[in-house]
Order: structure tokens, then sequence, then C-alpha cells
């Protein structure tokens, strides 16, 4: 198995990596981060790693079913070896400016509407990225040192020593083909791409 840094990964809340891993979401919403190149989002790698965070978790950004993730999704600390529990795949990514685009797919997530509707209008010049993902759970998560790189506001981390491919490693979907064609089928009609 080769290792490589081509293939980065994506540096998400530990709540949401949970929720696409379960299957519980296939959407996730991005804009850029303090780091990222221009602090402006774009999609680095049609595949890649997921990293869970703690950064800027906080559980009233959530909706009250989802609250109580927040104590018991793992997620490694700054500072502390970090476990990637799986990978994800982007199958289709749609910008968003309008709130109507965002209310239309608000049951799609987990996060409150107060919080999607604040990522729309942070830098309300830069649009919101809609990602709809096919998320693979490890068979064995793979956990790697820390390293200072790894820290602060970004999207995407380049890992050191992850194999070149994530979908070389033992992976399950987290749903079956139908399953997930049919809630893409949701997310598409209720973001007018179908």
């Amino acid at each position: 198995m080769s290792t490589t840094t081509q293939i980065p990964a994506l540096k998400e809340w530990a709540v949401i990596v949970h929720a696409l891993l379960e299957g519980e979401q296939i959407v996730d919403a991005r804009k850029g981060g303090l780091r990222e190149d221009g602090r402006h989002f774009h999609v680095e790698a049609d595949r890649f790693y997921l990293y869970p965070t703690v950064e800027h978790q906080k559980a009233e950004l959530l909706k009250p079913a989802y609250r109580r993730w927040i104590d018991s999704v793992p997620a490694s600390p700054v500072g502390q070896p970090l476990t990637l529990p799986g990978w994800a795949e982007v199958v289709e990514s749609v910008t968003v400016t309008e709130p109507e685009k965002l209310a239309a797919i608000e049951g799609k997530l987990i996060w409150s509407h107060d919080y999607v509707e604040t990522r729309l209008k942070w830098k309300s010049r830069d649009p919101l990225w809609i990602l709809i993902l096919r998320a693979y759970r490890f068979d064995e998560p793979i956990t790697v040192a820390w390293d200072d790189a790894y820290g602060g506001c970004t999207a995407w981390v380049d890992v050191a020593g992850l194999p070149a491919d994530p979908s070389e490693l033992p992976s399950t979907p987290a749903l079956t083909d139908v399953a997930f064609a049919a809630r893409k089928k949701g997310v598409d009609e209720a973001l007018g791409t179908a």
C-alpha cells in the first residue's frame, strides 16, 4: 500500500462526520476558513479522508435531536493523535446564494436553522458550497501522529503517511446504493438540480 499526501482530509465537526458515516445526512455545507487560500472554499479533491474535529463545534448550533452527539461522538483533540474514521466522495457540488435554496435542504442537515443561515450570510459575496457526499466507514479507523499543521481554521489538511487512495482500505458505505440514490434524489429535487 503506497502513501502520499496528495489526497487530503476534509476537516469537519465530529458530529457532522458522524452524521455522514451513519447515513444521517449526505450533504455538507462549506465556506472558506481563515487559513484557506483567499479565505475561499474550493473542492480540493473528489475523494478525501474525513477528519473529525471539535474546533468550532457547539451543541447549540445543532438541531435539538442531535445535540447529545456532542458528548458521545469521538473526535481527536488538538495536539493528540488524529483518528480518521472514514472517507467520502463528492458526488455533486452546487453553490447556493439564495436563502430559499438553503431552506429547501434544511431538513437534510443536522445543523440548526439559525446556524445554516449564518453560514450563508457569512462573507455574503461568497456562495455556500453544498457537497453531496457518498461516505464510507473504515473497517479499522486510521490513527496518525499529531502535527501542528493539522490545527487551525481550514477545510483541507494534508495528513502525512496515509494510503494514496482511501478506497484501497477495507470500508463499508454508510448507505446502500439504493438508499443513497433515494437520498440524493431528494437533495437534487430540493435544490432544483434534478
